[in-house]
C-alpha cells in the first residue's frame, strides 16, 4: 500500500531470521523489554488490515500520540514469527481459532488483543450462478491452513453441500465429510491462491481479505456467505504475551475500535467487511 513496506515473504523470513539473531544480544527482546519508545510496528495483511492501519496512521495517529510503520505480508505465517521473534511490534491478520492452532503449532506466546472486524468467507464461482447449479463431481477449492479449511467445510455444511462427522470440529478436513450428496471433490490450496484458482475449479471457498484484494466483492459476488452472527473468526490486533501493556498498543487498540475506523470500515467495504465493535 501507499505507506506501507511491501515486502515478499522470502525476503521477510530472511529479514526475520537476522532480526530475531541480532535480538538477543539486545534491549529489543520484546518478551522482557520495557522500552516503547520508536514507531509501533504493526504486521498486517494488505487488505483490509492494512489499509485499516494506513487509514489510522493518515488521519488519526498524530492527534493521538502514535507514531504507526505499517508493513504488508502476504502470508499467514511470518506475521506470527515476526511478532514472536520481536522483528515487528504487533500483528493485525487473524481470528482466535487460527491463533490458537498457530500457538500450539509453532510453540509461539501471541496473544489477541482487541477484535476489530469480520471478514465473511465465502464461496465463488467463474462457472455457476448458484450453489444449486453445482453439478455432481465439481471441484471445490478450500484454503489448506487447519482452521481456515475447517471454516470452509462449515460453510460448505451450512448450505447442504456436505455433511461431516459427529465431533469434527476447528480442524476438520475432506476426511471428516460423512456425506457428500453432488460427490464433490476438493482441492486444497494455500489460502491466498484461492482466488487465483477460480479458472482451474468450480468454485472455491476464499478469505475475505484475499476476495476484496483479487477485485471480488463478497457483498454481492459469492454464492454464499458467512452468517456475521455469533460469529467466531473476527480478527483482532495481537501482540507477543507481556506486550499487552505497551502504551502505543493501547493507544492503536483505542483507535481500532474508534467511531471514524467503523465508518470507514462500513463506507469502504460496504458490508464485505464488517466492524466486530460497537
Amino acid at each position: 500500500m501507499r505507506n506501507a513496506a511491501k515486502i515478499t515473504t522470502a525476503v521477510l523470513v530472511a529479514g526475520a531470521l537476522t532480526l530475531g539473531l541480532s535480538a538477543c544480544g539486545s534491549d529489543k527482546d520484546s518478551s522482557s523489554s520495557s522500552d516503547y519508545s520508536g514507531p509501533l510496528i504493526v504486521a498486517a495483511s494488505p487488505v483490509p488490515h492494512a489499509e485499516i492501519l494506513n487509514f489510522i496512521e493518515k488521519n488519526l495517529a498524530k492527534k493521538a500520540g502514535l507514531d504507526l510503520e505499517v508493513k504488508e505480508f502476504q502470508d499467514y505465517i511470518v506475521p506470527n514469527t515476526a511478532t514472536e521473534d520481536g522483528s515487528v511490534d504487533a500483528n493485525y491478520f487473524q481470528n482466535q481459532p487460527y491463533l490458537d492452532s498457530f500457538n500450539k503449532k509453532h510453540g509461539t506466546h501471541i496473544v489477541p488483543v482487541v477484535t476489530v472486524h469480520l471478514e465473511p468467507l465465502g464461496l465463488y464461482s467463474h462457472k455457476v450462478k448458484s450453489v444449486d447449479a453445482l453439478k455432481s463431481g465439481a471441484t471445490v477449492a478450500v484454503p489448506n491452513d487447519v482452521v481456515n479449511e475447517a471454516r470452509a467445510l462449515k460453510l460448505l455444511v451450512s448450505h447442504g453441500l456436505i455433511t461431516l462427522k459427529d465431533g469434527a470440529g476447528s480442524e476438520a478436513t475432506p476426511q471428516d465429510i460423512s456425506k457428500n450428496p453432488k460427490n464433490l471433490k476438493f482441492k486444497e490450496v494455500e489460502a491466498a491462491q484461492t482466488p487465483r484458482s477460480l479458472d482451474d475449479v468450480d468454485a472455491a471457498v476464499i478469505n475475505g481479505n484475499y476476495a476484496i484484494s483479487s477485485g471480488l466483492k463478497p457483498a454481492t459476488d459469492a454464492l454464499v456467505l458467512e452468517a456475521a452472527t455469533n460469529n467466531p473468526y473476527g480478527n483482532f490486533l495481537a501482540v507477543k504475551k507481556g506486550n499487552e501493556n505497551d502504551p502505543r498498543v493501547k493507544k492503536l487498540a483505542k483507535l481500532l475500535t474508534s467511531p471514524e475506523v467503523k465508518k470507514f470500515i462500513e463506507d469502504k467495504y460496504a458490508g464485505s467487511v464488517i466492524p466486530s465493535f460497537k
